[in-house]
C-alpha cells in the first residue's frame, strides 16, 4: 500500500476514527497556493480560476481514485506564464519550484524516442534496467502532497509518445517495457503546455484589428478565438487523446495593461537573486517606464521582458557589484536613467544607520 507510514500517521493524528468533519489528507492550503499563483501570473484570471476549481476538487478528494488527480492542457502563445504556473504550483505545494517531473517534449520528436518514456523493449540494450525519463519520487508525491508532472511543448512530441500518455490518463499507471515495473500517476497533477496554433491565431487577431472587423463585438471575437484553438488542437492531436484531458485552459496574450506588472515581477526576481549579495535594487519610476517600453512585446510576452532585463539592466548591476566588493551588507542600488534617458545608471547607497 503506497504511503503506508503516512496513512498510519494521519489516522493517529485524527484519532483513528471517523470525525464529524472529515479532514482532507492533502496538506496544502488552497487559498495560500492560489494567492501565490495570482501574485506572479498576470492577465490569466480565467485559467487560474479553473486551476483553483480543480485543486478544490482534489482537496475534497472527489476524484476518481483509478485516474490521475487532474489532467490539464495549458494552451497559449509563448511567454504568457504556462510553464511558470506549474513551477509556482510546485513551489507553493512542495516548497521548491523544481519539485516536479518535467519532460521536454521537443526532445521526443522522433518516434524511436518513445522508449525514453517506457524504457527499452525486451531484447534491446537496457531493457532489463527499466530506465526512463520519469522521476518516480516527483510523480508519486506523498500521502499529504500530490506529485506534479509537466509535459512541456506537447505538440513537438511524436505520435507514439502521445499514445503512450493515453495509458496514463486512462488508468493512472504506466507499465514500462521491461514488464516488471509500473509507474503510478494516481496521486499526480498532470500538466501539458502547448502553443499549437498560436501563430495562426496571432495572424487572425491582427486581421481583426483592421478595417470594419475592429467594430465586431468582443464576445463574438472571444468565441471565434476559442473556435480557432479547438480547430488547431483537433488538427494536431487525435480525438481519443483530447477526450482524455480533463481541462483545456487558454492563456491569453499579454496586453499594455500588464506592462508595469511584468516590470515589477522581473525586478522582484532580480532582487531575489541579489539577496545572496545582501544588496537590494530600487528602480526609479522613469526607469520602470523605460524598461516597459523597451521590453514589452505582445508576441513574446514575459520572455521579451526578461531579455530586456538581461541586455539593459543586469549587466550594469553586475558591474556595480564587481566594482564595490568591499561594500557593507544591506546596501541599496538606486537604478535610474542617464540625463539623455538612453541608458541605465546605478548609484550605490550605504545602508541607513540603525537607531
Amino acid at each position: 500500500m503506497p504511503f503506508i507510514n503516512e496513512v498510519l500517521e494521519h489516522n493517529q493524528r485524527t484519532g483513528g476514527t471517523t470525525p464529524s468533519v472529515r479532514q482532507s489528507r492533502f496538506q496544502f492550503n488552497l487559498d495560500t497556493v492560489m494567492q501565490q499563483l495570482r501574485s506572479r501570473i498576470t492577465g490569466q484570471d480565467a485559467a487560474l480560476d479553473a486551476i483553483a476549481a480543480s485543486l478544490a476538487l482534489i482537496k475534497a478528494e472527489l476524484g476518481d481514485p483509478r485516474k490521475p488527480l487532474a489532467v490539464m492542457l495549458l494552451m497559449g502563445p509563448t511567454g504568457v506564464g504556462k510553464t511558470e504556473t506549474v513551477r509556482l504550483l510546485a513551489e507553493a505545494i512542495h516548497g521548491r519550484a523544481d519539485a516536479l517531473c518535467r519532460i521536454d517534449m521537443n526532445t521526443l520528436a522522433q518516434e524511436h524516442y518513445a522508449a525514453s518514456l517506457t524504457g527499452a523493449p525486451p531484447g534491446y540494450v537496457g531493457s532489463k534496467e527499466g530506465n526512463t525519463l520519469f522521476d518516480r519520487e516527483a510523480i508519486e508525491g506523498s500521502f499529504g502532497k500530490p506529485g506534479i508532472v509537466l509535459f512541456d511543448e506537447l505538440e513537438k512530441a511524436s505520435e507514439p509518445v502521445t499514445r503512450a500518455l493515453m495509458n496514463i490518463f486512462d488508468n493512472g499507471e504506466l507499465r514500462l517495457s521491461s514488464g516488471t515495473t509500473t509507474l503510478n500517476f494516481r496521486n499526480s497533477l498532470i500538466f501539458m503546455t502547448s502553443n499549437v496554433g498560436a501563430q495562426a491565431i496571432w495572424s487572425w487577431q491582427q486581421r481583426q484589428q483592421r478595417g470594419w472587423r475592429r467594430w465586431l463585438p468582443e464576445a463574438w471575437r472571444t468565441r471565434q478565438e476559442q473556435k480557432q484553438h479547438r480547430l488547431a488542437l483537433e488538427k494536431a492531436f487525435a480525438p481519443e487523446f483530447l477526450n482524455r484531458i480533463d481541462q483545456q485552459l487558454i492563456y491569453q496574450r499579454l496586453d499594455d495593461d500588464q506592462v508595469l506588472v511584468l516590470v515589477e515581477l522581473a525586478l522582484e526576481r532580480l532582487n531575489n537573486r541579489l539577496a545572496r549579495h545582501q544588496v537590494q535594487l530600487v528602480a526609479k519610476p522613469a526607469l520602470k517606464n523605460w524598461l516597459g517600453e523597451r521590453g514589452f512585446d505582445r508576441r513574446y510576452g514575459a520572455r521579451a521582458m526578461a531579455r530586456c532585463f538581461r541586455q539593459s539592466l543586469e549587466p550594469e548591476v553586475a558591474n556595480a557589484l564587481l566594482q564595490s566588493l568591499d561594500r557593507p551588507a544591506g546596501c541599496l542600488l538606486i537604478a535610474d536613467l542617464t540625463p539623455r534617458q538612453d541608458a541605465v545608471v546605478l548609484t550605490l547607497e550605504a545602508p541607513a544607520a540603525s537607531a
